[in-house]
């Protein structure tokens, strides 16, 4: 479960008030897009709607809310002359109370949390961990070794130790990432085939050089495997101009390859329903 789930789960349990507070629509260059939200209580923040005199405003509203228990609804924010920031846009905010009898279903983050099956808990696959903490990722975190693999991981982190790691791709959901960054070659191969198995997943890496990618197709083409599924393995994995070797630098770099993804296939998903919304109007 997400850190971002235990919160709503942990406030909904205590009944503890709280204002959802959620940007429904954008004009111009905004600090955060449609979807963002925060959860605001008479003494804590979790999450934001872009910082600044924005999210201070609203925290403020939010608390007066509370206060007369009442519901904000929707309130218009021009961030140039009404909030002097130098975004210039405009943000639309919903505000909504939640509390015992509410449907806390709407607090849910609008953007899908990627669902990570991340095979090995070696240097790289730690540091990967450590990088990610915070961002709307599920980590399955799997390995051979349980003495690789933290008793207690941190939010948002399965630690699965499994002789049988292939299973965990099976059980994956459709929309799956993987990536693969065992300390075996030879499991790396097995779980690359049956990865590329499924057509399915939204992404799938590789860690190592271009000889392996090449070495890893020739085995996998002698096996039966379509070299056209070959397309969607990507191998280096990381994005181009991070050349550094350390573990901290491979994961800065391997994350910022997955949010590159994740945001194109988001967008266009966004342009998508724009479109559908659109044309509904029109007919």
């Amino acid at each position: 479960m997400s850190s971002w789930r235990q919160t709503i789960e942990r406030l909904r349990r205590a009944q503890i008030p709280v204002m959802l507070v959620s940007v429904d629509s954008i004009v111009g260059s905004t600090p955060r897009e449609p979807g963002a939200k925060m959860l605001v209580t008479a003494e804590r923040l979790y999450g934001t709607i872009g910082g600044g005199n924005l999210e201070f405003q609203a925290c403020r509203i939010a608390r007066d809310q509370l206060e007369l228990r009442a519901d904000g609804g929707l309130q218009r924010f021009p961030l140039g002359a009404g909030l002097g920031q130098c975004c210039g846009g405009l943000v639309n905010l919903m505000f909504e109370r939640l509390d015992a009898d509410s449907d806390w279903s709407r607090a849910e983050l609008e953007s899908d949390s990627i669902e990570l099956y991340l095979f090995g808990a070696g240097h790289v696959g730690q540091a990967l961990v450590r990088v990610l903490a915070g961002l709307p990722v599920n980590i399955h975190w799997i390995d051979t070794r349980d003495e690789l693999l933290p008793s207690t991981p941190p939010a948002g982190v399965a630690a699965i130790c499994t002789d049988t790691p292939e299973a965990e791709i099976d059980a994956a959901p459709a929309g799956a990432w993987f990536l693969v960054m065992t300390h075996d070659h030879g499991l790396d191969q097995r779980l690359s085939e049956q990865i590329l198995e499924r057509d399915d997943f939204s992404y799938f890496g590789l860690i190592g050089s271009r000889a392996k990618r090449r070495n890893f197709e020739t085995r996998m083409q002698r096996r039966g495997i379509d070299p056209h599924k070959f397309e969607r393995m990507t191998c280096p994995i990381g994005i181009d101009g991070v050349g550094g070797k350390q573990p901290a630098q491979i994961a800065i770099s391997v994350a910022a390859e997955i949010l590159q993804v994740y945001d194109r296939a988001h967008n266009d998903k966004q342009t998508n329903n724009k479109i559908i919304r659109t044309s509904g109007r029109q007919s």
